[in-house]
């Protein structure tokens, strides 16, 4: 859980869908190059959740780092409240995503060394400098804020 109703995950397998259909899904985010599992695709098509497909927008090179253009589309869709509940993911959940949420929680004026502190916990041993760096240097008024936000922004 990032907020209420706003949720970050790793590709899901099939033992995780009954936990995601709990949730009620409006729509997931996702930020990989690559299409998901057919499986997942499948659940989503089920439970006629809106699915968005960021990754393509970005580099095929899984290491390459999230583009401005990815991270302010997320965080469009994610200031929607119509798309809640949500979810934000990626193959692992934890570097485009970490970089996401690092994005989101500047827009929420966390300080920087507690929204790195976030990231690492997620992205484990494999820290990406040039995420954190992403982080620093992302301007947060270049994102839109809709009049109608959710409440934690």
């Amino acid at each position: 859980m990032i907020e209420e109703d706003l949720y970050r995950s790793g590709q899901p397998n099939e033992l995780n869908f009954p936990f995601l259909e709990k949730l009620g899904l409006k729509t997931v985010v996702w930020l990989a190059p690559e299409e998901p599992n057919q499986r997942f695709l499948n659940f989503i098509d089920d439970q006629d959740i809106k699915w968005q497909h960021l990754g393509v927008m970005s580099s095929v090179n899984a290491l390459d780092p999230i583009t401005e253009e990815v991270v302010l589309a997320a965080l469009e869709i994610i200031l929607n409240p119509r798309n809640h509940p949500m979810t934000v993911m990626c193959n692992l959940g934890r570097h485009r995503t970490g970089t996401i949420v690092g994005c989101l929680r500047k827009l929420q004026k966390w300080n920087l060394t507690s929204i790195f502190e976030e990231y690492r916990r997620y992205a484990g041993p494999k820290v990406r400098v040039l995420n954190e760096q992403f982080i620093e240097l992302f301007d947060t008024d270049l994102v839109r804020v809709p009049v109608n936000r959710p409440k934690w922004l």
